[in-house]
């Protein structure tokens, strides 16, 4: 039984309905932190410490967009309506 009525039915491509992702992590976190760890090694010139933080943090942001690509959208609003959401 198909539900479909004529002329309501359009073609949509998969990449209209994926996240953009970045090597793996949300496109906005990635760059992020990139940005943060390059000025943490180049600007204050701790390379080790900017290296680890950018391993650590992507390494992180991979793993939570691998469980739900859309995190970095639904943590910010989690956090804002824990209180209302607690039993």
């Amino acid at each position: 039984m198909d539900r479909s009525i004529e002329g309501f039915e359009v073609p949509l491509h998969r990449s209209l309905t994926e996240p953009i992702l970045l090597a793996g992590a949300p496109r906005s976190i990635a760059i992020v932190n990139g940005t943060v760890a390059a000025a943490l090694g180049l600007g204050m010139r701790l390379w080790i410490a900017g290296l680890a933080l950018w391993v650590i943090g992507h390494t992180v942001a991979v793993f939570a967009a691998k469980r739900d690509p859309q995190f970095a959208e639904v943590l910010p609003r989690h956090l804002r309506q824990r209180p209302f959401l607690s039993c």
